[in-house]
This record gives structure tokens, C-alpha cells and sequence, in this order.
């Protein structure tokens, strides 16, 4: 038995994810394409995570609850919890750091949170694709204080990875790497890697995805298969 994993999504907080994207639309849509476990991983905040898990659990899809996180540095990393409220508290965090930079509509699109209902609670004032006043190290200490996981995103493109903007991978106990290509440019260093859709729209949802041992679609599954690096990858043949 293996499960199919999802682990960085975007919905329509994001600033980059169209309005379609609401958790619901995401989460149908994974299920859909025989994707078991998926994260949602916003832009710098997890105010779409709450709507997320009760559509997840409706549907009988494992869940993790994250934040892709832009450093000092512009490197993008995930943060992915078991639980909405861990999430919820690094995003609460991330906000103290994130500058006062308000959003635009007209430029960006939209900045929106819902329910599970696809009803619209608010719309995020700043623009959630700004750096944070956190280096990549502070980043990953914050996120395993709050017993995450830490995982640099997309390690091996042009832009907001650790190749684009430091060039080497700076020591550190990642708990695991995301790469978007069989053979990349970097070193990983002995980390345990994934890959994912980093889906900013419903079509690229399980593109590339990573397969896990065992049946249980769980957090508790994906901490384990990071430590063991016990993971297969599937690449779209586009990349």
C-alpha cells in the first residue's frame, strides 16, 4: 500500500492563487485526482486552513495544515502541521514580522478567505507575498518550536529557492527538501525530498506528487517518511 501526497497548495488567500481556489475547489479537486494526504500551504498566513480541514474531513482526505513562508532572504519554505491551531499560531507569528505593505487588487487580484461554504470572511490588508523579517535558520526554528515540519521549497528553481537566492544549502536540520525535478542543480545534502504541485490554480492540482509507504494518509505518516526517507517521487513530464 503506498499514499499519494500533495504537500504544497495554494487557495485564494494567496496572492498569486486564482479566486476558484477556494479550500473546498482544492481539496475536491486532489481527491478527484487520486491524491489521499494534501497540505495547504498559503502565502505567509493559514487563515484558509480552518475551512480546509472541515472540507477534508467531509470528504475522507488526510490533511496538513501549513504556510509557505517568503524569509529575510526571499526563500520560499514550508511550515506543515497536524493541526489547524499550530498553523494558525505560525501564521500568527509570521504576522508580527510581516511588513505593512498594503495589498493591491488591481495589480494582484485577490487576498480572500472563506469557509467551507465557499463564503467569503475577509480579504488580507497586506501583501502576503512580502518578505518577513525572519531569517531562512529563524524561519526553521520557529516552525519546530511549534512541533513542525520544516521544509524549503522547491529547492532547485530560478527563483525563491535556496539555489536562486544563497547558492548552497545552508546547515540546518531541515526536516526535509522539496525539489521540482529528478536532477537539479543542488546539493541535498542526504535530505529526505519531496515534490509536490506548488498548484496555484485547480489544473496543476497532483501534477507532481510524493508517494508514501503504508495506508494511514496522515501527518504522523509524513513526519515518519521524512525521518526514514522513505519517499518516491512522480513528476509530471513537464515539470
Amino acid at each position: 500500500m503506498a499514499v499519494r501526497a500533495d504537500l504544497h497548495l495554494h487557495s485564494c488567500v494567496s496572492p498569486c492563487g486564482q479566486l476558484e481556489c477556494s479550500p473546498r475547489s482544492v481539496a475536491e479537486t486532489a481527491r478527484a485526482r487520486g491524491i489521499e494526504l494534501v497540505a495547504l500551504t498559503d502565502h505567509n498566513t493559514a487563515l484558509n486552513c480552518p475551512a480546509f480541514a472541515e472540507v477534508c474531513a467531509e470528504l475522507g482526505l488526510g490533511a496538513v495544515f501549513g504556510i509557505e513562508i517568503t524569509t529575510t532572504e526571499e526563500v520560499h519554505a514550508l511550515g506543515l502541521f497536524e493541526t489547524v491551531e499550530q498553523a494558525l499560531e505560525l501564521g500568527r507569528r509570521l504576522w508580527e514580522h510581516l511588513p505593512d505593505i498594503a495589498f493591491d487588487p488591481e495589480k494582484f487580484g485577490d487576498q480572500v478567505y472563506v469557509d467551507a461554504d465557499e463564503t467569503i470572511l475577509g480579504e488580507v490588508e497586506r501583501f502576503l507575498l512580502s518578505a518577513v523579517d525572519l531569517g531562512l535558520e529563524d524561519c526553521g526554528r520557529l516552525v519546530q518550536e511549534l512541533d513542525g515540519l520544516f521544509v524549503p521549497a522547491h529547492i532547485d528553481r530560478s527563483a525563491y529557492s535556496i539555489w536562486s537566492q544563497l547558492g548552497f544549502l545552508p546547515p540546518f536540520a531541515y526536516d526535509g527538501l522539496e525539489i521540482t525535478r529528478p536532477h537539479g542543480p543542488i546539493d541535498t545534502a542526504g535530505f529526505t525530498t519531496i515534490t509536490s504541485s506548488d498548484a496555484h490554480f485547480l489544473a496543476d492540482i497532483g501534477r507532481r506528487y510524493t508517494v508514501l509507504p503504508g495506508d494511514e494518509p496522515s501527518f504522523r505518516a509524513l513526519r515518519s517518511a521524512l525521518l526514514t526517507g522513505d519517499t518516491k517521487l512522480s513528476f509530471s513530464p513537464t515539470g
